[in-house]
């Protein structure tokens, strides 16, 4: 299995529902740095997992969509606790929907996994993996 991982970071707001959370029910901040492992059985034409200046560009762009906002008042995140778990599927849907579409060239088609993995500090992180 040949893999390829590309970097990048975002920053956001949220809060959580439930006495599990404890503190973090109220309103806070978090910085993740994102790990997209994009992997597959046989190199494309080219050579290559994915195009890694495409796979940067894509993530970049799914990110700017959640980075420097209050995650709890987003319609699309109603009545969902945004945890670190959470958050790595949304990136992960995405990614994969852009595999897919051809949004990551024509290459990666032949894409199998991802692998997204959200590092909230240099002890904790939480990743979703799957098929796409």
């Amino acid at each position: 299995m040949y893999s390829l991982n590309v970097r990048d970071h975002f920053m956001i707001a949220h809060s959580f529902t439930g006495d599990t959370f404890g503190p973090a029910q109220r309103l806070h901040g978090a910085t993740y740095v994102v790990d997209a492992t994009f992997r597959r059985d046989e190199l494309d034409a080219a050579g290559l997992v994915v195009d890694i200046g495409l796979a940067s560009r894509r993530l970049k762009a799914i990110l700017a969509e959640l980075t420097y906002r209050n995650l709890d008042e987003e319609p699309v995140f109603a009545g969902k606790n945004t945890t670190t778990e959470f958050l790595a599927r949304v990136i992960f849907d995405r990614l994969a929907q852009s595999a897919r579409d051809g949004a990551l060239g024509d290459g990666a088609r032949g894409v199998t996994a991802i692998c997204v993995t959200l590092h909230e500090s240099h002890v904790a992180w939480g990743s979703y993996e799957g098929q796409v």
